[in-house]
């Protein structure tokens, strides 16, 4: 065995022993200037002097390792034992041991208790109100005294625990504020409240959270159900929508290669009934030049002979040149009554026009299927949960609003009064009816429940543009409004009225049934696509 070596080795944990005895646990650096504390730590005599100062304001100062109280201010002397050996261990060139320090970012939360530059805080203590880096978290789990101590992750909320009117931890909650307070609260501002202990209020407040938690996860499971059914709608859409382009493609196409064979079979014909004529005319033409050369030479030997002075060579010339071969029939030609391809033209061009107009008929309701295609309308909603889907909170319009019908502050409630009330001019505002509009344009599917009071109510989907008319609503095109008066139901549009049925609340004879409503919106969303 080398003995040298062995001394050397038990040397060197000798050296590393001493480092962290004489390590300040602030700056975690050797000692510099070191003092002893009364409960026997030893510091840096700057870094607990920082400390402290940070503590003028409660004018309690402590430890920052065990955490004891000293009041007043310990007086600072330095520890000239340990500053020896500092230096000591300094002319040695032995520094103290590496940390990995871990400073602590702008998102992190920072060591109460480093100065300087902190380091990342690794707990929190629910009970000192302090966060702790890996070093000084040390005596949380060393000392007897911090047995009770509640750690938790890293927090920068701590001071939130601290009730801001006594300055002492929050450990109770006030069921009649549902807030949380200090133990001096229900002396005072919090007294005769319901209050129980923060610990209670969390255990009972847990068993909810866990039954919330399940209704979560049943919703999750339920909508990702519903997520499936949508891709396969999707899909099915897709398909059909590619099934639809193909079958319409080959639908035109053909209709495009029909119209291009006609095109092709009426050039075809009019260009062979053009030769036909063109070389009947020519045939004539031919023919009639062929009469005209044949009455030309007779008129010249004509004229010869009518200057021969010998009356029997005249006479005996005369009759035969006077002969003339059967003319070749043409009946007059007239343009007006010439058809050539002039009614060819304008029976195409009529077709044409009976193609286009057709093709714009039948178009506007293609393109009206088209945009009647509704995936999610073809899952009706069936239950009051399923219907929520698509509520949406309806205030109502105080421009509109008759000046005998009076809004809550929230424009959510209104009733009718006996005066009037005394609203500014608004061009929007209806004079000589008690209705009201809402703020929110609606698109889509969309749900509201009503609760009315005494009397009847009339709920009514409309046009903005309506209040130009006037006009009470559902007697006109522009909307379209469900009543209810004497537990009787009644649609009404264009000023035509239905009587309908509809199920009666079960929380009051005087209260509209959700399904009623739907049943409304449903029905006003069919008139307005029919």
């Amino acid at each position: 065995m080398d003995v040298s070596c062995l001394g050397s080795g038990m040397a060197q944990q000798g050296a590393q022993l001493d480092q962290e005895t004489i390590s300040c646990s602030i700056c975690l650096d050797l000692l510099k200037d070191p003092v002893t504390i009364p409960c026997g730590h030893s510091y840096c005599m700057n870094c607990i002097k920082i400390h402290w100062d940070e503590e003028v304001v409660k004018e309690i100062y402590s430890c920052p390792q065990c955490r004891q109280t000293f009041t007043p201010r310990p007086v600072l002397v330095k520890n000239t034992m340990l500053a020896v050996l500092v230096e000591q261990l300094k002319k040695t060139g032995l520094q103290a041991t590496p940390v990995d320090h871990c400073y602590a970012g702008p998102e992190d939360v920072a060591c109460d208790v480093c100065t300087g530059r902190k380091l990342k805080a690794v707990k929190s203590c629910l009970v000192c109100l302090v966060s702790y880096c890996e070093k000084h978290l040390q005596p949380h789990y060393e000392s007897p005294a911090f047995e009770k101590h509640k750690l938790v992750d890293p927090s920068k909320k701590l001071q939130e625990n601290i009730c801001c009117r006594h300055d002492e931890v929050m450990k109770m909650f006030c069921r009649t504020d549902q807030l949380c307070i200090c133990y001096l609260c229900p002396v005072d501002e919090h007294k005769g409240h319901d209050t129980v202990s923060a610990a209670a209020e969390r255990t009972e407040r847990q068993r909810e959270l866990e039954v919330s938690r399940q209704n979560i996860q049943q919703r999750i499971q339920d909508r990702e159900k519903d997520v499936k059914l949508l891709q396969q709608e999707v899909e099915a859409v897709s398909r059909s929508a590619d099934k639809a382009v193909e079958d319409s493609e080959k639908i035109f196409t053909g209709l495009i290669r029909l119209i291009q064979k006609r095109s092709s079979d009426v050039k075809q014909q009019i260009r062979s009934q053009q030769e036909t004529e063109v070389s009947r005319v020519k045939e004539l033409q031919e023919k009639l030049e062929q009469e005209i050369t044949e009455l030309k030479r007779k008129d010249a030997e004509l004229k010869q002979l009518s200057h021969t002075e010998d009356h029997t060579e005249f006479l005996q010339n005369y009759f035969p040149l006077t002969y003339l071969n059967e003319s070749i029939y043409f009946a007059p030609i007239h343009p007006n009554c010439l058809w050539h391809f002039d009614e060819v033209r304008n029976k195409v061009s009529e077709l044409g026009d009976k193609l286009q107009d057709t093709m714009s008929k039948e178009w506007t309701k293609i393109s009206l299927k088209v945009t009647e295609v509704d995936v999610l309308l073809s899952r009706e909603p069936k239950t009051r949960a399923e219907f929520l889907d698509y509520s949406r909170q309806i205030t109502l319009d105080p421009n509109t609003i008759n000046t005998h019908l009076s809004l809550s502050k929230e424009n959510r409630k209104v009733t009718f009064m006996a005066g009037e009330q005394c609203y500014p001019y608004h061009p929007d505002r209806y004079i000589d009816r008690c209705q009201v509009l809402s703020r929110e344009s609606l698109t889509g599917r969309c749900y509201w429940e009503v609760e009315k009071g005494v009397g009847g109510v009339s709920v009514v989907v409309a046009y903005k543009d309506i209040t130009a008319l006037n006009e009470t609503f559902g007697q006109n095109d522009k909307s379209w409004a469900l009543e209810f008066y004497k537990c009787r139901y009644e649609f009404r549009h264009n000023n035509i009225s239905t009587p309908v049925s509809g199920p009666s609340s079960s929380k009051s004879p005087d209260h509209i049934h959700s399904a009623s409503l739907c049943w409304f919106l449903s029905l006003w969303s069919h008139w307005k696509h029919s």
